[in-house]
């Protein structure tokens, strides 16, 4: 098993999540590919007004972001091998150190999911290791999108599996372009596959404050979203602003 940066905290309770610890577990995410460089401003100018715990953006907007978070507490993530996950390792792994060099702290690499499914273990495993090494050695953290939505039960534990032996600091449930999305009973799965080896991102559709805090409940330890500011709007408005 592959050394990992982050480490599983202690589950919260749903039901007294405060907004701003909520905000804290919030990837606040454009990765739309007709997003605009006004628009992914307007990404980090939220994730500043509501202390996000990180933006996600595609790679071309991983210095931009960087510029305009500088000095904050919220981190940029870049996807990789994205929506897809089946070009070459060595192109992920070069998009990975791109991304770093620009700044981003945080990896979100999408499996081969076409080589899962054929039970190639070994290449899944090779493929997620090379981008560990290089995120870890940044001390960046990495998650792995298993898509599940084009996965059986059996073939996302062995995902989830496969993912912590090689170092992943996350396992996430979904790109968010191929429909679907996150289910709680994929999250609970997802959970009882890593344990406590590593956190558990729900990602996908989440857009009110009742489906963060059932996705929580299920053993997500952050939520990808787009929907972050009417999430923790809500939440201010359900403690009464304070």
């Amino acid at each position: 098993m592959q050394d990992r940066i982050f480490q599983v905290p202690e589950r919260p309770n749903p039901e007294a999540l405060t907004w701003q610890s909520a905000a804290r577990m919030i990837d606040h995410t454009n990765l739309r590919p007709e997003a605009t460089p006004d628009q992914i401003v307007r990404l980090c100018e939220e994730a500043r007004e509501f202390s996000f715990g990180a933006v996600m953006v595609n790679g071309c907007y991983v210095e931009l972001a960087c510029a305009h978070l500088r000095g904050t507490e919220v981190s940029v993530g870049a996807v990789i091998g994205f929506p897809l996950g089946a070009t070459f390792t060595s192109v992920k792994q070069f998009e990975a150190v791109e991304a770093l060099r620009l700044g981003a702290r945080e990896i979100d690499m999408v499996l081969n999911v076409g080589a899962l499914k054929a039970g190639e273990r070994q290449q899944v495993a090779s493929d997620i290791r090379a981008i560990a090494e290089v995120a870890h050695k940044q001390n960046a953290l990495l998650k792995v999108i298993l898509e599940t939505i084009l996965l059986t039960d059996d073939e996302k534990v062995a995902a989830c599996q496969i993912s912590v032996d090689a170092g992943a600091d996350f396992v996430k449930t979904s790109t968010g372009f191929l429909g679907g999305g996150a289910t709680v009973a994929d999250i609970a799965l997802m959970r009882r596959a890593v344990g406590t080896n590593c956190g558990v991102k729900a990602s996908g559709g989440i857009r009110t404050a009742a489906e963060l805090r059932t996705m929580i409940a299920a053993g997500a330890d952050r939520i990808g979203t787009s929907s972050g500011v009417n999430i923790i709007r809500e939440l201010r408005q359900d403690s009464g602003g304070k």
